[in-house]
């Protein structure tokens, strides 16, 4: 088997456990990072739910890849459109954290309508944080800037898979 071959594998289906296998990886380190202590903000949360739907089309893609050439290209094709959307939505992310344009108000702590006596109270209930602020880099990128590379080389890799 060449290298080119491993990567991307003849089979249709190889292909698609490679890309479910992909996204449990992914998930599995975002927890692990959890479980050490770098709580995700509320954009990170939104950014596991492409790797949580692709984990199940993965497989269905691989299933249907046995009967149909037909589903599973556009299985490939929705998983490309998934992790596409997921790397701009991880980009936006990073400007956030680079300070390039505002994030949701509900984790970047801009100027809201409350009074005094319910900013106190959702204080001392919650702690939220926040989207604009880096817990954690690795190799000088943030875990989402980390997030628009794995995301962009699943949609590319998805989107070859549709096309052979």
């Amino acid at each position: 088997m060449t290298p080119a071959e491993f990567v991307l594998p003849p089979a249709k289906e190889s292909r698609a456990l490679m890309l479910a296998a992909a996204s449990a990886v992914i998930l599995a380190a975002v927890w692990i990072f959890q479980a050490f202590g770098y709580a995700p903000c509320e954009l990170c949360l939104t950014q596991r739910y492409a790797f949580y739907a692709a984990v199940p089309l993965a497989l269905l893609t691989a299933i249907a890849s046995r009967f149909t050439h037909g589903l599973a290209r556009a299985g490939f094709a929705l998983l490309a459109v998934v992790f596409a959307a997921n790397a701009a939505l991880a980009a936006y992310h990073v400007g956030v954290e680079q300070h390039w344009w505002a994030g949701p108000t509900a984790c970047t702590g801009g100027p809201g309508s409350l009074d005094v006596s319910d900013l106190v109270k959702a204080v001392n209930s919650s702690k939220v944080v926040r989207c604009d602020e880096v817990q954690l880099r690795i190799a000088g990128f943030s875990l989402a800037g980390w997030n628009v590379v794995a995301s962009a080389v699943l949609a590319v890799y998805a989107a070859l898979a549709a096309r052979l």
